[in-house]
């Protein structure tokens, strides 16, 4: 893999530059220079898929928010982290992050479609972002091919459907010859800023007899239109399970009706919401950020509000490499005379077991 084989996107060319944001008319000239400034630190791009999905004439737009270069990402907090959740630290070799013990991610690439402005990884992805080299890429597969405990590769990056069908179907191979990988995840933007690119070639080229699934980022119910849906259901009927990763976003997608919206709308596309990640400690990125407070309220009220089968777990990567930690709210508490009071999703509450009445 001594390059990415990215794909070309000919006419359906992502907008890369803040002149081609302002000559799209996404953002007004006023906003060049400091959106330069922006874009000589962050990547950026945005597809036509998701371009077209933005009103320019609505200052809070959720997939404007999501995209385009803000001058709020040049304020650095001080709790903020080039590497908020700890890759570094559990990388035995290039291309490699194993912080649990049955499962490793893979990352072959840091290219992307877009550059989401809230990305956790934005100090390390990018256009010309480093791809596994062969050797690179071998080494990585023989980690994991050498430790007969991970059970699951997860194939992150970058966006790892960005590789061409050749790449990706030398990967997917590479780890099918794995006898103790047994599950292969990709996580992916792809089905959503560029619904094209799931072609028959691309499927065919995710043709293997492990457990293979694709987690799809969506974080809001309008990037999720027709052509989207197209391309998702081109995935499952190929046969491959759907999961959904959403980001709790500040003015995108933090109140019950967006999310309500979105989980709804991922599972009628057969995509079980997978995460509901609390906000990560990334550079520039606090006005994305909402308190814990605020998502675990949110949480309870979808807990009555919509299915089950539209309910993530609410997340929170925990700074410095820990792993992932259940936010959600508590529904449970002990009363210290042998039961429990729970809380219905009205919020009343109720003993268990229920006291037992005295006869007389």
């Amino acid at each position: 893999m001594s390059d990415p084989a990215i794909l070309p996107t000919g006419s359906n060319r992502p907008l890369r530059r803040p002149d081609e944001l302002v000559g799209a008319g996404l953002v007004p000239p006023d906003r060049l220079a400091v959106l330069e400034r922006v874009a000589a630190r962050y990547a950026v791009a945005i597809t036509p898929a998701m371009a077209d999905l933005i009103d320019p004439a609505d200052p809070n737009d959720p997939i404007a928010r999501q995209f385009v270069p803000d001058a709020a990402e040049l304020d650095h907090r001080p709790e903020e982290l080039a590497d908020p959740i700890g890759d570094h630290r559990h990388s035995p070799v290039k291309g490699i992050v194993h912080r649990y013990p049955d499962r490793v991610l893979l990352k072959p690439s840091h290219a992307c479609p877009v550059y989401c402005r809230f990305c956790f990884r934005r100090e390390m992805v990018g256009p010309g972002g480093e791809a596994l080299t062969p050797a690179e890429f071998a080494q990585a597969v023989g980690y994991i091919a050498a430790h007969p405990e991970i059970w699951e590769v997860v194939i992150t990056g970058g966006d790892p459907l960005m590789l061409s069908p050749r790449r990706l179907g030398e990967l997917v191979q590479a780890l099918s010859a794995i006898p103790h990988v047994e599950v292969v995840r990709f996580h992916s933007r792809v089905p959503i800023v560029d619904p094209g690119r799931i072609d028959a070639a691309l499927i065919a080229a995710l043709a293997t007899d492990k457990a293979l699934w694709v987690a799809v980022h969506a974080n809001h119910a309008r990037e999720l239109g027709d052509a989207q849906a197209a391309a998702c259901r081109r995935l499952s009927r190929a046969g491959i399970p759907l999961l959904g990763q959403t980001v709790l976003l500040k003015g995108v997608n933090d109140d019950v009706a967006a999310l309500t919206q979105l989980f709804r709308r991922l599972v009628a596309l057969r995509i079980k919401p997978y995460y509901l990640h609390h906000g990560d400690l990334a550079p520039g990125t606090a006005q994305f950020r909402t308190t814990i407070d605020e998502g675990q309220a949110l949480m309870r009220a979808l807990r009555g509000a919509i299915s089950g089968l539209c309910q993530p777990t609410y997340v929170l990567d925990i700074p410095g490499g820990h792993g992932k930690a259940p936010i959600a709210p508590g529904f449970l508490e002990r009363t210290g005379a042998g039961q429990w009071l729970v809380t219905d999703f009205r919020g009343e509450t109720h003993l268990y077991p229920p006291p037992v009445p005295v006869e007389r």
